[in-house]
């Protein structure tokens, strides 16, 4: 089960987001301030951190910038009030991962913490191993039978993403918001440039093919032979 940790001073808030993200599963922590957080952090595993950028003393922009700063790589969704793009940009700049301004929608909220997530699971495993073919995260190569090859990040994420859960079916749209992020102003279609760039450099690949599938999206195949 996924841990989430909310910090904000809004009690009527963290109740509304508790019950929200049990009902989809997810393991609930709550911290009212910066020094209960980082409490939180050092003794419980947490997957991504719900942050309110206006905290009572330190604010959630500083946070995010101290957690940056000592390397650490946890899903930040930033929430706040402050709706100027200068203030969104600064969220970004801090380093959160996404920001999600108030009032928001419950639905377009979970699926953000979804895309979230998923895109931290990619990022965690680090190696993949399809028969001869090794996808290497930390430097973007593909490397199938000695040969190496090394991929723009964006080929590089896709490829890992579909070939991480052979025969399930992604929609453009689901690609798009996991690879490039819900706040990306490309569209759909960009990922069907991205396929068509992948299977010209793999077209010869003996371990694996990516499909489309008609009216739906794409799929990774894996060859019987690696099995």
């Amino acid at each position: 089960m996924f841990q989430i940790l909310i910090v904000d001073d809004d009690k009527n808030l963290k109740r509304g987001l508790s019950l929200l993200l049990t009902d989809s599963g997810y393991r609930t922590f709550f911290a009212d301030n910066v020094k209960e957080a980082l409490h939180t952090l050092e003794k419980c595993r947490i997957d991504l951190m719900l942050l309110e950028a206006a905290l009572p003393g330190t604010d959630g922009l500083t946070l995010t910038r101290l957690l940056r700063d000592c390397k650490n790589d946890l899903p930040i969704l930033m929430l706040s009030s402050r709706k100027q793009p200068a203030d969104i940009k600064k969220g970004f700049l801090a380093g959160v991962d996404d920001y999600v301004t108030k009032p928001f929608d419950p639905e377009e909220l979970t699926l953000r913490i979804k895309a979230l997530l998923r895109r931290a699971k990619i990022v965690s495993e680090h190696q993949l191993a399809i028969g001869n073919t090794v996808l290497d995260y930390d430097t973007f190569s593909v490397t199938t039978n000695g040969r190496e090859q090394i991929l723009p990040q964006k080929e590089f994420c896709l490829l890992y993403k579909l070939l991480s859960y052979p025969n399930q079916v992604f929609t453009r749209l689901q690609l798009m918001e996991d690879i490039w992020g819900p706040a990306s102003e490309s569209t759909p279609a960009t990922v069907s440039v991205h396929i068509n760039r992948l299977r010209k450099r793999f077209q010869n690949a003996e371990d694996f093919s990516i499909v489309t599938i008609r009216g739906l999206g794409y799929k990774s195949h894996i060859r019987k032979s690696t099995n």
